[in-house]
């Protein structure tokens, strides 16, 4: 071979690697685009879908458009919010990330449409007088702005890692459009303020009854002598609770649309579901702990399965009820232009609840896993018992606050739990276990190792949680009055 064909030889080898190096420049600069590329293609196929169905109708275009953004709302829920559901039991890795996403979606979507709230109120549950907006044009403009401004609050703070809640998002975007539309007077500021008391209050009792639990289960449990016949005894028992509670919060929470079930037969139905799991799992968990040697590790294993359970029905009542935050004020909207104004309750269109229950399981599938693994492993390590502990106070405390009438945000819940339980994993090491974590002469560095609440995290999730209702109504505002401009 000439010299002249290994000068071209080498030519041609450097310009595929030139090509080849681009090829994999432009994938790693494209990849981060795709999920988000893929949500748009959802949320036209929405207008799409919403054109076709709503056809030549008057103000047809503004119903599109609403349920472009209500498949956007929908699909941040399903980023944002979904994640406390399913990062306990992946942080326990009792679910891979995979399983978590596919148990979710399907859970998320049965409860949305089977569940799902058939009645909201179209001013998000009194926030609003509806005398204040009666007049139609001004009332759909102020939902519209609050649908976007919820949503694009949920995107920023998915966006920057930070569970919020989206309960609170739509309420002040309705605020926020609603002061806007009509002024102060217009706002029911007896539900904000207890609103606002829920920022506080669901999260310390989320976090004090998983802390409850989780001393429990170190008494005992993990701290005795033997631990696979105190396993024996006792996990029976929390799993009987735990089935309990969550018959109890389902029946109020989650079937209440399909069947009305009194408060009072709630806790009937939970307290015999209670009872009978107790005795079924006897005899379970006595199999499942044959063999078993007497170390913590062998007992994670007896709460795996009972967790993945508590997952999916977590996930089945936040679609049942939470469906309405991303598709309440669309409802809205389709009712003011069809019946010519607002009115205090309005039904929910099929097509309406199915956007929002295929744009929960769509924001899960695409933007969930960066929450997921954030609120399962990054707050602070969960294992089996310690996940346990935090679903199950997150269903206690909704069927509390169900019974006292007080607005919580599952978010708030859920996170109050995971933080719950770090705090007095930190308290029990150092003051029981007498673990030395904050020597003064031992490196900084190495003390915040040594702490098992991540303190960053806490920061930003708590910051994140006080601004959310001023920033949704701050947008809302601000989205209301540009789009009544536009439309005068």
């Amino acid at each position: 071979m000439t010299d002249h064909s290994n000068k071209a030889w080498k030519t041609l080898h450097k310009d595929l690697g030139r090509v080849g190096q681009l090829e994999r420049a432009t994938q790693y600069v494209s990849r981060p685009l795709v999920a988000p590329g893929l949500a748009l293609v959802f949320m036209m196929l929405v207008g799409i879908a919403a054109a076709v169905f709503i056809g030549q109708q008057p103000l047809g275009f503004v119903v599109v458009a609403a349920a472009i953004v209500g498949a956007y709302m929908a699909v941040n829920i399903g980023a944002n919010d979904v994640a406390n559901n399913m990062g306990p039991a992946v942080g326990a890795k009792a679910l891979t990330l995979g399983g978590a996403l596919v148990v979710a979606a399907i859970c998320e979507t049965a409860g949305a449409l089977l569940a799902g709230g058939e009645v909201v109120g179209t001013v998000s549950r009194g926030i609003i007088a509806p005398e204040s907006v009666a007049e139609p044009q001004i009332f759909i403009w102020a939902m519209f702005a609050a649908l976007l401004a919820g949503a694009l609050w949920i995107n920023l703070a998915t966006w920057i890692g930070a569970p919020v809640s989206t309960t609170h998002s739509i309420v002040g975007g309705v605020m926020g459009a609603g002061i806007a539309a009509a002024g102060f007077a217009a706002v029911n500021w007896g539900t904000m303020g207890r609103i606002a008391a829920s920022w506080v209050v669901s999260p310390v009792l989320g976090g004090v009854i998983a802390a409850l639990f989780l001393a429990f289960i170190k008494v005992k449990i993990i701290y005795v002598a033997d631990r696979i016949a105190a396993a024996r005894l006792w996990v029976p028992v929390l799993i009987g609770i735990m089935g309990g509670t969550f018959a109890t919060y389902l029946s109020i929470k989650g079937l209440d649309k399909v069947i009305a079930i009194s408060f009072g037969n709630a806790v009937l139905i939970g307290l015999a579901v209670a009872v009978v799991l107790t005795a079924v799992m006897r005899p379970v968990i006595r199999r499942q702990s044959t063999g078993l040697d007497n170390s913590k590790k062998s007992l994670k294993g007896l709460f795996a399965i009972p967790l993945v359970f508590s997952a999916a029905l977590l996930s089945f009542a936040h679609g049942a009820n939470d469906v309405a935050n991303a598709v309440g004020p669309l409802a809205a909207i389709v009712h003011a232009i069809q019946a010519g104004g607002s009115a205090d309750a309005v039904q929910i269109p099929l097509w309406v609840m199915a956007i929002g229950a295929l744009g929960l399981s769509v924001g899960l599938i695409l933007f969930g896993p960066k929450l997921i693994r954030m609120v399962g492993s990054e707050i602070t390590r969960l294992n089996a018992m310690r996940a346990y502990c935090v679903a199950l106070a997150a269903a206690m405390v909704v069927i509390l606050a169900s019974w006292l009438g007080l607005p919580v945000s599952s978010t708030h819940i859920a996170i109050g739990g995971i933080f719950g339980v770090g705090f007095f994993r930190e308290w029990y090491h150092e003051r029981v276990l007498n673990e030395n974590r904050t020597d003064p002469a031992m490196p900084v560095e190495e003390r915040k190792r040594r702490k098992v609440v991540r303190r960053a995290h806490f920061l930003t999730i708590l910051a994140a949680w006080v601004v959310t209702v001023p920033m949704a109504a701050t947008l809302s505002a601000g989205l209301f009055l540009l789009l009544n401009r536009i439309a005068l």
